[in-house]
């Protein structure tokens, strides 16, 4: 079962990591989406000193890779949030979102060796209520969202129940504005990057927070899925 509550008191950890990381793009690429997940901030720290987690070339357990070099991870187990980030980071999901960063289109980051853990039990932070009214607002144009918006969604744009009947719709929903067609008008704050000036957006741009992300999905898990009769047949 999952329980959904309102948003405690931020968790904070810190995490050393080689400065190429830190300057290239990645970890603020990773560490907003691990928050996203688990409501646990990761503050980076320096290379090569005192952290929660370290992510290095020397550690417990391989990771990924780049070119030759195998990136390590390390942590205090004995701290659960620390804990909680190192399971994310060797699970299915932690690996798809490191292998899914890209530097000019290219993925720089391969898989090393056999990391992967059983995905743990979520517990999601986000807020229903809010997350009806962030819906309504940020997806109600296209979406259906609910009987709120019945005649209003696009028609050939599922609505939020059949969304919510697919396998997978929770992680779906936490990445939907890297999956096409959002990337062209869609804007996390703190996640991507602003558009271009020269290519303005081809419609009036969603914008989001993470907390705004949190509340969706939160909305979404206390939602009966859609009953069509069959398993869903998607590409």
């Amino acid at each position: 079962m999952i329980a959904i509550e309102g948003h405690a008191q931020e968790r904070t950890i810190t995490i050393s990591a080689p400065q190429e990381m830190q300057e290239n793009g990645f970890l603020t690429f990773l560490l907003p989406r691990f928050k996203l997940k688990h409501g646990v901030r990761v503050n980076v720290t320096a290379p090569n000193t005192k952290a929660d987690v370290v992510l290095a070339q020397e550690g417990a357990v391989d990771i990924f890779s780049k070119d030759a070099v195998t990136y390590r991870l390390a942590w205090q187990d004995s701290n659960p949030q620390a804990r909680k980030f190192a399971d994310w980071l060797r699970s299915d999901i932690g690996l798809r979102t490191v292998l899914s960063f890209k530097i000019d289109g290219k993925p720089p980051y391969s898989k090393a060796t056999e990391v992967l853990v059983a995905t743990p039990q979520v517990s999601l932070a986000g807020n229903v209520a809010r997350g009806r009214e962030a819906s309504l607002r940020a997806c109600g144009r296209c979406h259906v969202v609910g009987e709120v918006n019945r005649m209003n969604g696009i028609g050939s744009t599922p609505s939020f129940a059949v969304l919510r009947a697919l396998t997978g719709w929770q992680e779906k929903f936490e990445t939907f504005y890297i999956l096409n067609p959002h990337p062209s008008f869609t804007i996390v704050l703190d996640v991507t990057l602003p558009f271009d000036a020269a290519r303005p957006p081809p419609i009036v741009p969603i914008k989001v927070t993470l907390n705004e992300l949190e509340d969706i999905v939160a909305f979404v898990a206390a939602m009966a899925p859609a009953n069509l009769g069959a398993p869903i047949q998607h590409q």
